[in-house]
């Protein structure tokens, strides 16, 4: 073989290598108070030593931060938008020139995702729309001359109707013929890749004395899972879970697609009900994690032995207005303050941490009284909102906070809010009222009660 020769090999693996590199990235969302700005957040990823990250839409201010880094980016179409892209070429055509061009290719955008988990919708016009919405897109970047941007959109787990043993996965029948079999041609034709979201937190939580810990947390050493049909033995859950997404691409005909890890992690901390939301576990799974894929050569999954498995960590930081459970504003690498949650780093070149873990102290059910209270450094203004939502959803929740009631104290909104977190708690969680308050509320198992002042709890 020829120097020429020997040289062009050399650069097209080193192309390919960085291109397609298994050492994970990280999403940087943005739905916290007072968060790094994105110069600062853009040197915070580079700490990580994590070379993509993943945005949740196409920030200016961010992307300009990262313009002239050699971190890769990917970039989000938001989902309000999609309807109206699917049916107006001048629409995509514009998003492209507002949102790409001011910024391609100085910063890095590889990636652009049209939605986020919208499979997940109960909308039908939404999902009808999504493949017809990234055919749109596609053809502005090709009109635009943007090249060497992929168009994709990630998924979760529920797309799938089954996905246990991994050789039985397959698409719910709603979405199988209609949205992902066209969508699975769009991104074998355009080479693109199924950006998917797996989380082993998740079924371990849901079932846990049937779901070992350590094989959540690729800590098991001695339980393995053989799939009868194809006699594959797994050794964590992470690789049954992409392994069903394997199986069920290749049912629809599309075995060679390949598969992005659009979103993976663990929570570092999450409500009394949520069992395993800890620090000690969110360290032990991410580190896992970034061994695993960043391994050389590469470790591939059983269905998939030796394949690169690009990836994104979620999240870069603990993000305190997210709604819903506890664990969804607990899934940060950093706190809002850059300062990190536990030791970690994304190049996977550190195999030892010195830092001794907290002991994991939720990793079985908790039982007893919980009350619902004002988060530490909730934003008072929105606080009055909050608690005039609460106290207007019936059943006398904010009764004893009214003038003359045990529990009024006047101009201590903080305590009226807490009251009324804990109260409309109590009285809806049955029926799925959580305590989130878009952020301003946190559980506690401390009894805020004074007096003659009794706070409405939950007990588990």
């Amino acid at each position: 073989m020829s120097i020429l020769h020997l040289l062009a090999l050399s650069l097209l693996v080193s192309v390919s290598g960085a291109k397609f590199s298994g050492r994970p990235g990280v999403n940087y969302g943005q739905l916290g108070d007072n968060l790094p700005s994105p110069s600062d957040s853009v040197k915070l990823i580079q700490s990580l030593n994590a070379k993509r990250v993943k945005l949740y839409d196409a920030n200016p201010t961010i992307l300009a931060a990262l313009n002239a880094t050699d971190i890769t980016v990917s970039v989000m179409v938001p989902n309000e938008l999609i309807v109206n892209i699917s049916k107006s070429a001048p629409l995509s055509d514009e998003w492209i020139k507002s949102n790409i061009l001011p910024f391609h290719p100085s910063t890095k955008i590889r990636y652009l995702l049209v939605g986020n988990e919208i499979l997940s919708s109960t909308d039908s016009e939404l999902k009808s729309s999504l493949v017809p919405a990234m055919r749109r897109i596609q053809r502005s970047l090709k009109k635009l001359s943007v090249k060497k941007v992929k168009v994709g959109t990630t998924l979760a787990v529920d797309v799938l109707k089954t996905s246990f043993p991994p050789s039985s996965g397959e698409f719910r029948s709603d979405i199988s013929g209609s949205v992902m079999k066209p969508m699975l041609q769009f991104l074998n034709r355009t080479k693109s890749f199924l950006f998917v979201d797996v989380y082993p937190y998740f079924p371990w939580a849901q079932d846990p004395a049937h779901v070992d810990l350590g094989y959540a947390l690729f800590e098991s050493t001695n339980v393995t899972v053989t799939d009868p049909a194809t006699n594959l033995t797994y050794h964590n859950l992470f690789d049954q879970m992409i392994d069903a997404f394997v199986f069920a691409t290749s049912r629809l005909g599309y075995p060679d697609l390949r598969i992005w890890v659009a979103e993976t992690g663990w929570p570092n901390s999450g409500d009394y009900d949520q069992i395993g939301a800890n620090i000690h576990n969110a360290a032990t799974y991410n580190r896992n994690v970034v061994k695993k894929l960043s391994a050389e050569p590469p470790v591939g999954t059983p269905a998939r032995p030796g394949k690169v498995l690009p990836s994104f960590i979620f999240a870069l930081f603990n993000e305190n207005q997210k709604t819903g459970r506890g664990t969804e504003r607990h899934f940060g690498l950093l706190h809002p303050n850059g300062s990190r949650v536990y030791e970690i780093e994304l190049s996977g070149e550190t195999t030892e941490y010195k830092e001794k873990l907290p002991a994991p102290e939720n990793n079985e059910a908790y039982t007893g009284k919980i009350w619902c209270v004002v988060a530490k450094g909730a934003n008072w203004t929105r606080l009055g909102e909050a608690l005039s939502y609460a106290c207007s959803q019936g059943n006398n929740t904010c009764e004893p906070i009214k003038s003359g009631g045990p529990c009024h104290k006047p101009d201590l909104t903080v305590l009226h809010a807490s009251y009324a977190f804990s109260s409309y708690w109590a009285s809806f969680r049955k029926t799925g009222g959580t305590c989130s308050f878009n952020g301003l509320a946190t559980q506690t198992i401390r009894d805020p009660s004074f007096g003659r002042c009794e706070f409405p709890s939950v007990t588990l």
